[in-house]
This record gives C-alpha cells, structure tokens and sequence, in this order.
C-alpha cells in the first residue's frame, strides 16, 4: 500500500504540471491553427487557380501531393524562439512581449499580533525583492511604539523567507504571542493572505513565510533566455570549456556516432540481407535481433564498460550496437518487400539469381535502408551523451553531463541546441543522399 500511495502521489504531481501547462499548450496549438487560417487565405489568394496541386482531390498515398511548407517551418521555428524570449523575459523582445514575471521592488505588509491577554498590536514589514545575482540588505526602519515592531527583509525573485518577527517585538513567542492577522486579515497557522507583492504564508508555528510573486516567467536557472545561451556560445567558441575548445567537443561526439554508425550499417545491412534471403539465417538470428531490438543502449552501458573498458573503444561499441539492430531490420523489411512481380518478370526476362539480386532486390531495398540509416543516426546522436558519461575528456554530451552538475543550464541548452542541429543537418544530407541515390523511390 506504500508503494502504491508514493506513484498516486507521483502521479498526482505530474497531472497537476500537465494541467498547469495546458493553457500554454492549448494556446500554442491556437497560434498554429491561426498560422495555418492565415496561409490558407494567403495561399488561396496567390496561388492560380489552373494549378495542378490545387486540382489533386485525393491526397493519402499520392507522396508528391504532401510535402513540407517551408512558410510553415519559418513560422514554427520563429515562434519557438518567440515563445522561448517572452517566457524568459528575452531583451530581444519589446516588453509588451514579455509574460508576466517575477515581481521585482518594494513592497509591505501590516502583521498583527496578539497576547494570550488579550492584548493586539500591529506591526509594518518592508519588503524588497531584488533581481538574482543583484543582492540588496534590507534597509533600517523606524521600530515604532508598540510592543510589535516594524521590520524589514529583502530576499530574491524567485524566493520565499521567514521572518521572526517576533526577534525585535518586546512580547513574543516566548510570551505565548500569535500573530493573528495579516493586513487585517485573520489568520491562522497554514493559512495565507495575498498582498500587493506576493502573499504572505503562516506556517505551522506561526511565523510569516514571505512569497513574492513569481510570475508566470520561467526562472533563468531553470529556463536561460536565448541571449544568455547565445553569450554562453560564443565564450566557449571562443575561450573552450574545460581544455577544449567547442570545435573539439563537437568533432569527437560527431566522430563516435559516425565511426558507430558506419560498422553497425557494415554489420546490420548485410545480415539483414542474409534474414531476408535464407529462412535458414531468419531462423537463426531473428531471435537475436529481435531480442537485441527493444533493449536500449543506455542499459548495455555496464556490460560494455565491464568488457571494453571506458575508453573510445567502449564508447564506439556502445553506438554500434545503437545502430546494428536498426539496419538489420530495416534491410530485412527492404528485402521483404520487394513485389514478387517484379522477380517473376525478371525470371522470365532471364536474369540470374545474382542479377535479380543485383538489379531487383538490391534497388528496390535501398528506400527502406536509407529510412532506417535515418533513424539509427538520431539513435546514435541520443546515446552519445550516454556514451560519453563514462570517462570522457571531450564531447557534446560531456559538456552537458558536466555542465549539468552544476545548474549551468545555459551550457546545457547551448549542448542539447549544437546536438539538434547537427543531427538535423546530418538527416538532411541523408535526405539528399537518398534523392540521388534513389530516385525511384515512391515512383513504383
């Protein structure tokens, strides 16, 4: 019963965030329903009304008649970094632009204490709240005349504190003092009351907790805006990061998953070939394969430490066998499925085994392995920052690994960000690759 109590209030938590996030998410899939309304009306406008793909009526199967909008592209990427500098309070964005943040300045509020007597007396907190990384002591104010007296506190954006208030009033808890009310408001322990800045929490012994508002802008330790990533980018460009500069962190993690990937297509495509071919090896190593499939590398990380070491060799391991089992099955699928019309006709032509092998199979399989190559590749890239928490000296995901350790969430973002589009421009090379290569595919 323990056990299922602590993942119901797991679970809880997470549904709480999810819905905590569906307004934003909700809004962010209106700006895309609105995108496509306006480009739709822009494009019926533009476009002549004689053109070919406006006359297409049917559209599934048909590959040329769906194909990416680079307006909708531009759009999406744009408003990514639009919604990235409004929630993090970007300076590359106008003001009005920005989401309601943490609130930053003065402010007060009035606490009343009362004695077991009978006896109440109020008292004046100043509050400040100052920027991170900008502290401000809290300033000196007039104690007053009563018993309860004024004070002060200044704390962070982002933050909450505790004030003893009872520290500098003449009757306090020692007496058996509560405070009573906050702004005139009553008050009990675990209740709270809102001000102007924030609200002011009772705990459960009775001390003010201070909450200033936080807004509904991420923190920068949690969310940097994009120029802090951007300023974090060109220092390590320029300066390096732990005895290595960017370019040597990149070029090691992208010569991993490169020299990973290239023994796993050398190994997976010619066995996948040999499983498509001969029930014999079907039999044989389609357990292995099948086996090997679901099980993700992050979990072969102790195994190939125990046999390889923590040295490149180990690293490389662990992305060839990231990439092994895809291409395997992805020329399997290519050799499966191939049309059987296309063999009998090239039987009946004459051909060979080796040249059905050589002009049917082989060209009608490339589709499929260049679809797996695609998907190994983004495979590997994910399990090089794996690969690269053992032991490594230079690489992306080093960067990341040790930059996390110590909430320099900006390197970290800066990491994830190179990462991304390297592999974006890898699969786009990939892709026209495959055009050149293959340009039959959907063709028939």
């Amino acid at each position: 019963m323990g056990i299922i109590s602590q993942l119901g209030a797991e679970l809880g938590a997470v549904l709480a965030t999810l819905f905590g996030a569906l307004p934003y998410i909700l809004g962010y899939v209106l700006l895309i329903l609105a995108f496509s309304f306006i480009w739709q009306a822009v494009k019926r406008f533009l476009t002549p009304k004689a053109d070919y793909g406006s006359l297409k009526t049917v559209t599934f199967g048909d590959e040329s008649a769906v194909t990416s909008n680079s307006v909708a592209s531009v759009v999406s990427i744009v408003l990514i970094f639009v919604l990235w500098g409004a929630f993090t309070g970007s300076k590359l964005l106008p003001s009005f632009m920005h989401a309601p943040g943490a609130f930053t300045g003065e402010g007060s509020f009035t606490y009343t204490v009362t004695t077991p007597d009978g006896q109440s007396d109020d008292a004046t907190v100043s509050v400040i709240v100052f920027e991170t990384g900008a502290p401000v002591d809290a300033p000196d104010v007039d104690p007053g005349e009563g018993f309860a007296k004024n004070d002060s506190i200044a704390l962070a954006a982002y933050r909450s504190a505790l004030l003893r208030v009872d520290e500098n009033d003449e009757i306090g808890r020692a007496e058996e003092a509560t405070v009573t009310a906050i702004n005139g408001e009553a008050i009990e322990p675990g209740g709270s009351v809102s001000t102007d800045f924030g609200r002011v929490e009772l705990s459960g012994k009775g001390t003010p907790n201070v909450y200033p508002s936080k807004g509904i802008q991420m923190e920068p330790i949690w969310l940097p805006a994009p120029e802090a990533v951007w300023s974090r980018l060109t220092e390590i460009a320029t300066e390096g990061y732990r005895n290595s500069t960017l370019a040597e962190h990149l070029g090691f993690s992208l010569f991993r998953v490169i020299v990973g990937f290239i023994l796993g297509a050398i190994v997976g495509i010619p066995l996948g070939y040999a499983m498509g071919l001969s029930n014999w090896f079907r039999g044989w190593f389609d357990p292995i394969v099948e086996f090997m499939r679901p099980v993700p590398p992050l979990a072969l990380i102790p195994l190939v430490i125990i046999w390889a070491g923590i040295g490149e060799v180990g690293k490389i391991i662990l992305l060839f066998l990231a990439a092994l089992w895809i291409m395997a099955i992805a020329a399997r699928s290519g050799v499966s499925g191939v049309r059987i019309s296309k063999v009998h006709a090239a039987y009946s032509l004459g051909a060979s085994k080796w040249q059905i092998m050589r002009y049917v199979i082989i060209p009608n399989s490339l589709p499929e392995i260049f679809t797996g190559a695609r998907v190994a590749m983004g495979v590997c890239w994910g399990t090089v920052v794996a690969a690269e928490l053992v032991a490594a000296e230079k690489g992306a995901g080093m960067m990341i690994m040790v930059a996390s350790k110590f909430q320099s969430t900006d390197i970290v973002l800066m990491g994830i960000i190179l990462i991304g589009v390297i592999g974006f421009s890898i699969d786009m090379l990939m892709r026209w690759a495959e055009r050149w290569l293959v340009p039959w595919k959907g063709k028939g």
